[in-house]
């Protein structure tokens, strides 16, 4: 890998991240496209820790006030129907399915899953389910009303994302919308959500850069710092456009790109890889 390709993949690791349109697939499309060897999957999730760097910024007084009245919750039981307290816990238990599927599926993930028809597909197919659950979706719970059993259904969502193309971001928002909480609402929690499974993921598969032939430190680095900065800002100009808009121009990108992939991965423009 280069400093080039680090420094184009550092901003679009950061860019794409917390957009509902999979970071890892763009990865994985835009080296395919210009050439470039796979990064991988190492390089895709110690990347990540960069943009979840970001969250851990953006959040800070959120997630250092959760932390302190869980850990305070623990030994005081008035502060356990606190919503921060109840968060942490959530937090936990959302992050279970991840966990143990990532791990039980590694193999998979870094070898069969990283298939151009694969992406494509769950490009299209999550994009679609995106737009439905924002269509429809009640969109009437805030943050506060969120229990155990909606905080396990947000944690299977995300697991759906260990397959490249189907978006983190992407696939818990649909789960929040599908379940009936305002777009802010399901955004911000699948942000929190994704801090202990992007920050595990990466510091564990940093034990294996040095095993990849086209993925050196240096670069790797690199390309995380930029991911923190660029995502920074994504995050904070997606929460504002949340506001007021919807998810419908993603939901349509992601329809265009799987599309397109398929459309050079016949003509030949593009290999599946796998």
């Amino acid at each position: 890998m280069t400093w080039f390709e680090a420094i184009v993949l550092g901003t679009l690791q950061g860019l794409t991240e917390f957009l509902p349109i999979s970071s890892s697939a763009h990865l994985l499309i835009f080296s395919q496209f210009f050439g470039w060897t796979d990064p991988g999957a190492a390089f895709t999730a110690v990347s990540q820790i960069g943009t979840e760097l970001a969250v851990i910024v953006y959040f800070w007084r959120d997630i250092r006030r959760i932390v302190s009245t869980w850990f305070r919750s623990l030994t005081d039981s008035a502060l356990r129907k606190e919503l921060d307290a109840r968060m942490g816990w959530y937090v936990i238990i959302g992050t279970i399915p991840v966990a143990v599927l990532g791990f039980t599926f590694s193999s998979q993930i870094e070898t069969t899953a990283r298939n151009l028809y694969l992406v494509a597909t769950m490009l299209i197919v999550f994009g679609i389910i995106l737009g439905l659950a924002d269509r429809y979706g009640r969109k009437i719970k805030s943050i506060d009303r969120l229990k155990f059993p909606d905080a396990i259904a947000f944690g299977c969502g995300q697991a759906l994302a260990l397959i490249p193309g189907v978006s983190r971001s992407g696939a818990t928002i649909t789960t929040g919308l599908a379940l009936g909480y305002d777009r802010v609402a399901a955004t911000r929690y699948a942000f929190l959500l994704a801090i202990p499974a992007v920050l595990g993921s990466g510091l564990y598969e940093a034990t294996k850069i040095s095993d990849q032939q086209n993925t050196q430190w240096g670069q790797t680095i690199l390309a995380t710092v930029i991911a923190f900065f660029v995502g920074l800002g994504v995050i904070t100009w997606l929460l504002r456009w949340l506001t007021t808009r919807t998810y419908t121009p993603f939901v349509i990108y992601r329809v265009l790109l799987g599309v397109l992939v398929l459309v050079l991965l016949a003509t030949g423009t593009l290999t599946s890889g796998n």
